[in-house]
């Protein structure tokens, strides 16, 4: 009792608490007030109000995301869904080795079979719909994540907390991105929303009913994205704690809807491999068995803490922390620590691997934010429209003042701005093999550099550098090779190619190789801005197009 008044307290205003069986927050009871007043007549007043406003606004976001950020937003996603659809598109290795489930790309199959159903196959829609798709599916997640601080805590942290989820940066630049990790975030936020260990019910709701939908939307979770089971196994162990018929919950529960949903999963990847592949196994054997992703590089073992999550909360840190003291709500502070410790545990490091418990921080923020917009808070008077004064919190506006200037031009500058170049070298060459210009397309640059075939949508030769992990260490692939000595790479590579039209690179190299281009007959046609500083490798400060003289 104490500590569900603690926490009916923390924004000093008294609120209905949301139950299982009913969703529509504005049908809640039990309040008082004022803030049942204001409930009414704010836009926050129902799920379906929330859920437009959300909607609107990562529609929007996904439309102002026009920046490269990982490899697998394209080439294990949509380009996949490419090629079940179209019959053309590249495979990456992982698919060769059984590794990746074909779950999610089949979300983007669906929307590009309607896409060339309607003839809406162009390069706008193949470059924007696929955004602005998960955009709706953010929108779930963020209504779920107000969904949840309304039932941890009350309105005034629900309000805060989607604020903080809106306003910072990283979800803003990534979680309308059509990584797995979006997804697993998404089912992250509506899976706690639903697990009775996680959140506090009322004694007269059914715990049972729904849990059922959490364990659901857990082995869900798990078959998009396997490393999502890290988060599930910590929600399960403190739910067998808590629970007071265990046997019923592992034998009658956990075992058929989990092993429903694997077997469900499995079976898709048969017909869509052709034969019997365990993902989950070989993905497992994989990443932490062989510890095959420190392949792609590794991190000190303190990343996470000292940048990784660092970075994505910003200047949400501090009142996360603040937050997740002051509301001595340890279960979901326990989990965040869970997750980044055993991440660190693991030498490859990348910052969308922990982006399903951002949210979770967010909602600490939220609850910081709401303790200092407390009535009792230090406050100043502004007159209102009809003589009258209302209150207004100097302490959270200056915080709300901080927190937008400095998320509002990261977010702009990552979104519109920082490796741009790439994205946009596709959509030319796009545009041009619309109009029959290019023949064929040569990438002398890092592998998986740039979209491919999801956004060309044209079927034309194209070849990149291959960075396939080799079975015996030390050997280096094309791309290693080809970044350590470009020219005499690109010579050897010239004795069996077939001649292309165009030839993509960075400006890093092509300096580098202006004489080898010439030489045989190429000539810059374009130039597409970048990035102003580095990030793994030599400055990528733009990207160059050169064609083939005619």
């Amino acid at each position: 009792m104490y500590r569900m008044r603690r926490r009916l307290n923390a924004g000093k205003s008294p609120s209905p608490k949301l139950t299982a069986e009913n969703y529509d927050l504005s049908k809640q009871g039990g309040g008082g007030g004022e803030e049942i007043k204001s409930q009414k007549s704010n836009i926050f007043s129902s799920s379906k109000n929330i859920f437009a406003m959300c909607s609107a606004y990562r529609i929007a976001n996904s439309l102002l995301i026009q920046t490269y950020f990982n490899p697998d937003e394209h080439w294990q996603a949509l380009e996949v869904a490419h090629c079940i659809v179209f019959g053309y598109g590249h495979l990456t290795w992982e698919w060769k080795k059984g590794i990746r489930g074909y779950l999610h790309p089949l979300v983007f199959a669906l929307l590009f079979k309607i896409l060339a159903a309607l003839g809406l196959d162009t390069p706008w829609f193949m470059t924007k719909a696929p955004r602005m798709l998960q955009a709706l599916f953010s929108a779930v997640g963020d209504l779920y994540l107000y969904k949840l601080s309304y039932a941890l805590f009350n309105y005034s942290v629900a309000n805060w907390a989607l604020f903080s989820q809106l306003a910072n940066w990283f979800m803003f630049y990534c979680f309308n991105r059509t990584l797995s990790n979006s997804l697993e975030t998404v089912l992250t936020l509506v899976g706690l929303y639903f697990w009775p260990c996680m959140r506090e019910y009322p004694s007269k709701v059914s715990l049972v009913s729904t849990r059922k939908w959490g364990l659901t939307v857990a082995a869900l979770a798990c078959a998009i994205r396997p490393t999502s089971a890290i988060i599930w196994v910590y929600v399960g162990l403190l739910e067998l704690f808590v629970t007071r018929d265990k046997l019923r919950f592992i034998i009658l529960e956990v075992v058929p809807i989990g092993g429903l949903v694997l077997g469900l999963s499995c079976l898709l990847d048969r017909l869509m491999y052709g034969s019997w592949v365990i993902v989950p196994l070989n993905f497992l054997k994989f990443n932490f068995l062989s510890s095959g992703g420190d392949y792609y590089g590794t991190h000190k073992w303190h990343w996470y803490f000292s940048q990784g999550f660092s970075v994505m909360l910003f200047t949400f840190l501090p009142f996360a922390i603040a937050g997740s003291i002051k509301s001595k709500c340890w279960k979901h502070s326990g989990l965040i620590a869970w997750v980044i410790v055993l991440y660190s545990l693991l030498g490859h490091k990348e910052f969308r691997f922990v982006l399903p418990v951002l949210p979770i921080a967010l909602i600490f923020s939220g609850y910081a934010l709401s303790v200092m917009a407390r009535p009792d808070s230090p406050c100043v008077m502004r007159k209102g429209s009809s003589n009258s004064y209302t209150k207004w919190p100097s302490k959270v506006a200056f915080a709300v003042i901080f927190l937008l200037a400095t998320n509002i031009p990261m977010a702009f500058y990552m979104s519109l701005v920082h490796q741009r170049g790439t994205e946009d070298v596709m959509i030319y060459l796009s545009k041009e093999a619309s109009n029959e210009k290019v023949k064929s397309i040569l990438f002398l640059m890092p592998c998986h550099g740039t979209p491919y075939y999801s956004t060309l949508h044209h079927h034309l030769p194209m070849r990149f550098l291959y960075c396939t992990p080799s079975e015996e260490k030390g050997i280096p692939d094309e791309s290693d090779r080809f970044m350590l000595d470009p020219v005499g790479f690109a010579s050897e590579l010239a004795k069996n190619w077939s001649l292309p039209s165009h030839v993509v690179l960075f400006e890093s190299e092509e300096r580098l190789l202006k004489d080898f281009l010439i030489s045989r007959s190429f000539k810059e046609i374009r130039r597409f801005f970048h990035s102003h500083f580095k990030v793994d490798r030599d400055l990528q400060a733009s990207v160059v197009v050169h064609a083939l003289n005619d």
